[in-house]
């Protein structure tokens, strides 16, 4: 049986008729696209929030240790304990890229083996973007974080076979990293 994917024989694309940008705020852009629907052909307005594709980072050091950020979120109004990730900025040449300059940045620390494992698309019923995920072991702690003037970060090591449990805990509550790790596990076979 082959794997179920998205086909435009089974479901056709709608008619984007005429689209135009409502505002622009600094990490994401608003537009408004009128569309034709398919079926019926009745007239429809949508709204998408334009945004740069994210990366986040399931960072290990030689010791099997998980490396974690705990931040303050505006969104939520919370304090949560994620991984380093952030937005994939036109000076990177490609998610592996920026996931070793977030997890710099973010929690100093450099890794040697590192490759892309995946990537989701974060809301597409409104966002155009995809978060990918990073894979990067034998990670060693650099001179200090190079933090944005928004940004205040501590971090932390927990051991990596810890991670399922963590995840079943509640313990991350920011659904991309609950992605990120889970397929982490997957790309290690212990889920």
């Amino acid at each position: 049986m082959s794997p179920l994917r998205p086909n435009e024989d089974v479901v056709t694309r709608w008619q984007t008729l005429r689209r135009e940008p409502l505002a622009d705020c600094r990490i994401f852009r608003i537009h408004r696209a009128h569309k034709r629907h398919p079926r019926t052909q009745s007239l429809f307005d949508f709204y998408t929030i334009e945004c740069p594709d994210w990366v986040n980072v399931v960072a290990t050091t030689p010791e099997k240790e998980l490396i974690l950020v705990g931040q303050y979120r505006h969104g939520s109004d919370t304090i949560e304990w994620e991984i380093p990730g952030g937005i994939i900025d036109p000076e990177d040449a490609n998610p592996v890229e920026a996931g070793l300059r977030e997890l710099r940045e973010e929690a100093a620390y450099l890794g040697g083996r590192a490759r892309r494992i995946g990537d989701v698309f974060p809301n597409p019923a409104i966002q155009n973007n995809r978060c990918h995920t990073v894979r990067v072991e034998d990670c060693l702690p650099t001179a200090s974080q190079d933090l944005d003037s928004t940004e205040d970060i501590v971090v932390r090591l927990v051991p990596w076979k810890e991670a399922p449990q963590l995840i079943r805990s509640g313990l991350f509550r920011h659904s991309l990293v609950v992605v990120a790790l889970t397929q982490a596990l997957m790309d290690d076979g212990t889920w």
